[in-house]
C-alpha cells in the first residue's frame, strides 16, 4: 500500500454531544491521512432513527472542523450517510446467503436459553442445517468457519488471534431484513475503499468477525488500530452516567481548542522527547499510528488545566481579551450589561492572563470592577477582618481620602499605615482586599484601586467599616 493510497475513516453516530474519546479518534485519523497524503472519510452511520437528529450531525461537522479537521482540506472527504447505503448493505447480506455464507434462523431468546441452559453462551447452530428460507421474523445469520483461526493484523496490539470455534454464528440482518452494525460498516468500509481503520478498543471483538464479512464478500481485510481505551483517575473507562464527556462542555468551563487538541492527541501517544504542549501541526508530522501505546490512557483534568493556563499565558494580549468575550456579557458575566468597561477590562486584561488557567475564572478576577458591590464571600470575610481590621481600615480610608491616585503612592500609603499598626505590606493588604473586590486572592491591587477609582474605593471601605463597627 502506497502512502497516497491510505484511506482513514470516522465514522460516528449522531446520537449525542461530540465526545473527547471521538475527537481524539478523529485526530489520529486526520493525522495519518494527513502525513501519509492519503484520504480522511467522515461517514455518519445514522441507522439508529430513534435517536438520530439533524442537530447532531450538523454538531458533530462543526466540532470536526473547530478542531482543525475542515471539509474544505483536500485530505477531507465526506460526509457520507450510512443510511443512504442500505440497498448495498442488503444486497451483501443476500450475497452471502446465496453463497451458502450465511443461513436464516427463526431461534427465540427463549428458545435458546432451554438449549444451552443461558442466554449469555453465544449461538448453538441449530438452524444451521435446516434449510429456512426468508420470512418475516427470521434473522439472517453468517456461517462461522468451525476450524481454523482469524488474524487481525493491528499497529497498536500486534496480531491478536481468534480461534474460529469460538466465534458465534452472528447476526447480520434482521427479522425484519434490516442489516446489523457488523455487516452495515463493512459494506461502508468497502464501498469507501478503507484501507486503514483507527477506532477504539471497545470494538476489538468485533474485529474477527467483521474480518470474516470482508473475506466472504471476496475482499481483503483493512488493517486495524485499536486505540486504548481512556479511563478517569479511579482508571475506570470512561462514562457519560459518571464523567464529563462532551468536547462542547470543555469549552463552555474555559478550556481553549488549541489546549484541548495537544491534550488529546497525547493520550496513547508522545513525540519521543520530554515536550508535550506543541502545535497541533509539529505533532501530526511525528505522529505515527504504530507507536500509540496498548495500555489505558488516564483522562487527567488537572494535567489538561494545567496545559491551558499554558495555552492561555502563551495568547497575545488582544487574543486573549477575544477569548474571554463569552464570559463577558449575558448570560455568563454577573453584572449588569451597562456596567461593563471594555477599555478597563483591556489595563486589567494582562494581569489576569497570566492568572488563569480556565477562561470561565475571568469574571471572579475582575467582577469587582464592574458590579455594584463587591461579591460576598463569608470564608474571605472571616479570614482578613481580625481583630483590629477595623482601626486599619479607617486609617487607610483617611490616607486614601487625600492620597494621589496611582497605584504606586496607594501602595506607600497603605505601606505606611501598615507599619504604624505594626503590620508587613502583605498582612496590611487582607482587610483592604476583602473589602474592596470581596476575595482574599485576586489581581495585584494596588493597580485595582487604581482602575476601581477613589470614589468607589472609599465607599467599599466605608461598607467594610460599617459591617465591622455597625454601631
Amino acid at each position: 500500500m502506497s502512502a497516497s493510497s491510505i484511506r482513514v475513516r470516522f465514522a460516528p453516530s449522531p446520537t449525542g454531544m461530540f465526545h473527547v474519546g471521538g475527537a481524539r479518534s478523529a485526530l489520529y485519523n486526520w493525522a495519518v491521512a494527513r502525513q501519509s497524503g492519503g484520504t480522511f472519510v467522515l461517514r455518519i452511520e445514522d441507522t439508529d432513527t430513534a435517536r438520530n437528529r439533524p442537530e447532531w450531525t450538523q454538531g458533530i461537522i462543526d466540532a470536526l472542523a473547530a478542531i482543525g479537521i475542515s471539509a474544505d482540506d483536500p485530505a477531507f472527504e465526506g460526509p457520507y450517510f450510512q443510511s443512504e447505503n442500505a440497498v448495498r448493505h442488503r444486497e451483501a447480506a443476500l450475497r452471502l446467503y446465496a453463497a451458502g455464507r450465511a443461513y436464516y434462523c427463526d431461534c427465540t431468546r427463549e428458545q435458546l436459553k432451554e438449549r444451552t441452559g443461558s442466554e449469555h453462551l453465544g449461538y448453538d447452530g441449530f438452524c444451521r442445517e435446516r434449510g429456512l428460507e426468508f420470512a418475516e421474523g427470521r434473522a439472517l445469520r453468517f456461517r462461522t468457519p468451525d476450524e481454523g483461526e482469524t488474524v487481525v493484523e493491528d499497529l497498536v496490539r500486534g496480531k491478536p488471534i481468534f480461534p474460529n470455534a469460538a466465534i458465534e454464528d452472528f447476526v447480520i440482518s434482521r427479522g425484519d431484513g434490516s442489516p446489523v452494525f457488523l455487516l452495515a460498516n463493512v459494506v461502508d468500509d468497502l464501498d469507501e475503499g478503507i484501507t486503514l481503520v483507527i477506532r477504539g478498543e471497545e470494538h476489538l471483538s468485533n474485529t474477527p468477525k467483521q474480518q470474516l464479512l470482508w473475506e466472504a464478500l471476496g475482499a481483503r481485510p483493512p488493517v486495524w488500530a485499536h486505540l486504548p481505551v481512556i479511563v478517569n483517575e479511579k482508571r475506570q473507562k470512561l462514562s457519560k452516567r459518571r464523567d464529563k464527556l462532551a468536547l462542547e462542555d470543555y469549552l463552555a468551563d474555559g478550556f481553549l481548542l488549541e489546549a484541548m487538541v495537544n491534550y488529546l492527541m497525547l493520550l496513547g501517544w508522545g513525540p519521543g522527547d520530554d515536550r508535550e504542549i506543541m502545535p497541533y501541526e509539529e505533532m501530526e508530522q511525528l505522529f505515527r499510528i504504530e507507536n500509540v501505546n496498548s495500555s489505558p490512557a488516564f483522562f487527567d483534568v488537572k494535567k489538561l488545566t494545567a496545559f491551558n493556563g499554558e495555552y492561555i499565558r502563551a495568547l497575545s494580549t488582544e487574543a486573549f481579551i477575544a477569548a474571554c468575550a463569552p464570559w463577558l456579557s449575558a448570560p455568563r458575566a454577573p453584572w449588569r450589561a451597562e456596567a461593563f468597561d471594555a477599555d478597563v477590562f483591556a489595563v486589567m486584561a494582562p494581569l489576569a492572563q497570566t492568572r488563569l488557567t480556565l477562561l470561565s475564572e475571568i469574571t471572579g478576577y475582575v467582577d469587582f470592577l464592574f458590579l455594584d458591590e463587591p461579591v460576598s464571600d463569608e470564608a474571605s470575610w472571616a479570614k482578613a477582618m481580625k481583630p483590629g481590621a477595623a482601626d486599619l481600615l479607617r486609617d487607610v480610608r483617611r490616607a486614601y481620602a487625600g492620597a494621589t491616585w496611582q497605584a504606586n503612592e496607594l501602595k506607600s500609603a497603605l505601606t505606611a499605615v501598615g507599619e504604624n499598626h505594626g503590620l508587613k505590606l502583605g498582612k496590611a493588604q487582607a482587610p483592604v482586599r476583602v473589602a474592596v473586590t470581596g476575595r482574599t486572592v485576586g489581581l495585584p491591587l494596588f493597580e485595582s484601586l487604581e482602575l476601581l477609582g477613589r470614589e468607589r474605593t472609599l465607599a467599599r471601605l466605608d461598607a467594610a467599616l460599617l459591617k465591622l463597627l455597625p454601631n
